[in-house]
């Protein structure tokens, strides 16, 4: 898998949201915004069990996530897996400092979902669409 330069790092870290992606049944996308943490080299995402979303990578991991800026994208294909609380503390932290959400306390997001990258998609303002992984 590609690396990510210092500032796609940067931006996971800092920007508020990003766009998810997931699979129907019937094999059409479904695309919400989300607030996510980019930790240990994965997006972790809280989630509504009952969500489209939600029932969407529980039947297909396979996702998609975007970040907001169309100039400068950053886009990654991954697998989602939802994760067995308690969560880990450095994810609860990084939730916490980032939107001021303490996830022990949260009644309807209760469920968290990781995105391990398979794939990025990078390209800037000024540059051609490039794919960094090598392939398409």
């Amino acid at each position: 898998m590609a690396r990510l330069d210092a500032a796609a790092r940067g931006r996971l870290e800092r920007e508020h949201n990003v766009w998810i992606v997931s699979v129907r049944p019937d094999g059409r996308p479904h695309i919400v915004p989300v607030w996510f943490v980019w930790a240990e080299e994965c997006f972790y995402v809280c989630v509504q069990p009952d969500s489209v979303k939600a029932r969407n990578l529980r039947r297909d991991g396979r996702v998609a996530l975007s970040l907001e800026d169309g100039s400068r994208p950053v886009i990654c294909e991954g697998r989602a897996r939802f994760m067995e609380p308690p969560w880990p503390a450095g994810i609860a932290t990084a939730f916490r400092r980032k939107y001021d959400w303490d996830l022990s306390t949260e009644a309807d997001y209760t469920a968290m979902v990781e995105v391990v990258p398979d794939k990025w998609l990078l390209w800037g303002p000024s540059d051609a669409p490039a794919d960094s992984s090598g392939g398409s």
